[in-house]
């Protein structure tokens, strides 16, 4: 016969245990901690993409024609055009740009960023000074793209230049500021 106070785990009185209850607050709280972890994840991961692209985007450079080498006098300095290394679809007459250009020799060129080093407010060439001027902040850099005077950290960014042909050619990227 069975003893009626026998506990053992195979006897048909012992009690067993109840299983673990979660307590309401501890439930609310797991669901609480859901509900905020989703959408935290939801965003973190474009925010992520947007931090880590840039450390594997190549920086877009392209030789852009500005103009043949007759139309260029030795010693003068010209503003040229030409498309952005990099327009958007949707850039239209903003993916348009500059640079100021200046031939030294026969077939020497200097190429300058129209963007000033300051903040990248366009800089115009006085011929009769010899300058480039910032309108903005009262940056003045020389003729050889140097800080004369003013707020600008560095001189005017440089494009490299060369001669294909009869053709003139910028090497075009990002805007040179900065």
């Amino acid at each position: 016969m069975k003893d009626p106070d026998d506990k053992s785990p195979l006897s048909p009185n012992a009690s067993t245990p109840d299983p673990p209850r979660i307590a309401r607050r501890d439930l609310l709280g797991r669901v609480s901690l859901a509900v905020i972890a989703v959408p935290a994840l939801v965003l973190a991961v474009p925010v992520a993409g947007f931090v880590v692209a840039p450390l594997f985007r190549t920086v877009p450079r392209q030789w852009r024609t500005v103009g043949k080498l007759k139309d260029f006098q030795i010693g003068d300095t010209v503003a040229v055009k030409f498309t952005d290394a990099s327009p958007l679809p949707w850039s239209g007459v903003t993916a348009n740009t500059a640079a100021w250009l200046r031939r030294s020799a026969d077939r020497e060129f200097l190429a300058f960023s129209v963007n000033c080093a300051h903040l990248g407010c366009p800089v115009r060439w006085l011929k009769e000074a010899k300058l480039f001027m910032c309108p903005c902040h009262g940056g003045v850099y020389y003729e050889n793209g140097e800080v004369a005077a003013g707020p600008p950290p560095h001189g005017l960014g440089k494009y490299p230049v060369r001669i294909v042909g009869e053709d003139v050619q910028i090497q075009t990227g990002p805007i040179p500021i900065g």
